[in-house]
Formats: C-alpha cells, structure tokens, sequence
C-alpha cells in the first residue's frame, strides 16, 4: 500500500491501490437498461400505442427499446449530475468517497435512485454543508432544463373518468415552467407529458426528498452544518409533519418515516464543529431550502 498525508488529521494514511470500479460500470449499465425500457414504454403511451403491441415489439425487435432513450438519457443524466456534484465537492475538500452507485428496479422510472459512499469523515460544518447541497443544486439544474426543453411537446387531453390510474402531483417549479410557457390546462383538462418531463418531474421528487432537513439526507447534512444544536428537534419535527401527509396525501411518506426513525434523526459530528461558516455557504445552505420548497409536493402520486 501507499501512504499520503492527511491535512485534516496530521498523519500519514494508507491508501489502498485504485482498481476498475466494476461494481459501479455493470450498475450503471444495468439501469441505462431499465430506464430505457421502461422509458420505451413511456413513449408507446405518449403516442398512443397499446402497451401489450409494445411489450410484443419489444420481444419480437429488441432494438425498439432504443425508443426510450430520451428518457433514459434524461433521468441518468439527472442522476449523475446530483452525485457527481457530491463526489466532486469532496474530491475539492480531500474527502474519501466513492463512485455513484446506480441501482437498477422495476418500478415506474426503472431505478431506485442513486449514491455515493463517505468512507472518512468531514472535517468541518462548511465542508459539509457544501457536499450536502452540491448534488439537489447539480440535480436541479439539468431537470429544469430538461422540464423546459421537453414541455413544448406536451398536450392537452380531457381525462377518462372510465381509466383507472393515478395522475402525479406538480410541485412549485412544475406549475411555474407550465405557467411561463402557457402550457396552463384549460378547464377540464389535463397537461400529458412528454418521457423527458416525466424524467424531470422525478428528479425534482428526488431533490424534495433528498433535501429534507432530516437525520443524514443531503438536507440534514445543511440542517446540521447551519442549526446543529437543534438538528434532532427539527429532525424530528419534520417525522411530526410527516405523518398527517402520510394519512391524508400519500402513504409513501410512511416509509420515509420510519426511514428517518431507523437513521435515529441523528447526524454525526464533523471533526471541527467550531469552525464557523462562510457568508457564501450560508447563501448555499438557504438556497437549499429554497429548492426545497420549490420542488416538494404534499402528494407525488394522487390515485
């Protein structure tokens, strides 16, 4: 093994030999494919083809699965952007950290997600503030963009009382982006949107939930670095908050509950909790919240 010298402790460290990162190539393939499959099927119903044609084309043409990749591009690119934003704050401050690690799964978008592992500690509030708030902002930035660029595709249809279903809840940038591009329904009527925005509209999810001011997500990394002292009792208000969301909007927020509750609604401390924050990292703390508000809805999924 190597060894190099670790400012933030004073000592010299080993550092294992770097190998190829296989584990997170075969798992970010793996969801390019998921995504795309399921973005194909996004698409057959965006145009209007029955989906049992679609699984058929899918079986019979395999390359018809190239259909989706707008979708899968979209949503893998907003992905990478939030834990590339991480990974690169704590290359910026020495801080270990590994690769994304995509995970791939059968539901409506093809993937769980993904995340990076910390593997030594932070060495200061502001430092964590940063890495905490790097990846929403990042994430943010190509879903907005993503939502702009794909919104003029949409239309305008009247719902089937007859389908059943579920329609998703627009949360404050989704409703703002539909207003500037006059993209508002009329009476009665519903946007349907194209793959790309849907892919949009599940990164801004991503973002609402990441950026909760709670235990060790992307948000309570801000909480703690700006409010450490009360970081448990606001941890725990927002389990309190939760709840009601939970019985009367959607039970998903049931999960996120006892997420939270498993997690303990503590965060660790960093290795100088002393050092005091930075004017700009308090302006990147709030913008946090900010987007926070902006992409948060009381009910993702209205059924």
């Amino acid at each position: 093994m190597n060894s190099s010298f670790d400012p933030a402790t004073g000592f010299f460290i080993e550092v294992k030999p770097r190998t190829f990162p296989w584990v997170n190539v075969i798992l970010f393939l793996v969801t390019c494919l998921s995504t795309m499959i399921v973005g194909a099927l996004l698409m057959a119903d965006f145009q209007g083809i029955d989906l049992g044609i679609m699984f058929e084309s899918l079986w019979r043409h395999p390359s018809t699965v190239l259909n989706g990749l707008p979708f899968c591009i979209t949503i893998m690119a907003i992905l990478f952007s939030h834990e590339m934003g991480h990974y690169l704050t704590c290359r910026h401050y020495g801080i270990d950290a590994s690769l994304p690690y995509f995970i791939p799964f059968p539901n409506p978008v093809g993937t769980m997600g993904a995340f990076i592992k910390i593997r030594s500690p932070i060495q200061d509030r502001g430092s964590l503030l940063e890495v905490g708030v790097a990846g929403p902002i990042a994430g943010f930035v190509v879903a907005f963009f993503a939502l702009v660029i794909s919104m003029g595709h949409a239309r305008f249809v009247v719902p089937n009382p007859l389908e059943s279903g579920f329609s998703l809840g627009e949360p404050l940038i989704f409703k703002a982006v539909e207003y500037v591009m006059g993209m508002k329904p009329p009476e009665g009527m519903d946007v349907y949107m194209h793959p790309v925005s849907f892919a949009a509209w599940f990164g801004f999810l991503a973002t609402a939930l990441n950026l909760l001011p709670a235990a060790q997500l992307d948000g309570g990394h801000i909480t703690y670095a700006m409010f450490r002292r009360y970081h448990k009792w606001i941890s725990g208000g927002v389990v309190i908050t939760l709840l009601p969301l939970a019985i009367f909007y959607w039970p998903g927020w049931y999960v996120w509950i006892i997420l939270l509750l498993i997690l303990k609604l503590k965060h660790p401390p960093t290795i100088d909790d002393g050092i005091p924050l930075r004017p700009r990292q308090i302006v990147l703390g709030l913008v946090g919240f900010v987007l926070l508000i902006l992409c948060f809805t009381p009910a993702p999924f209205i059924f």
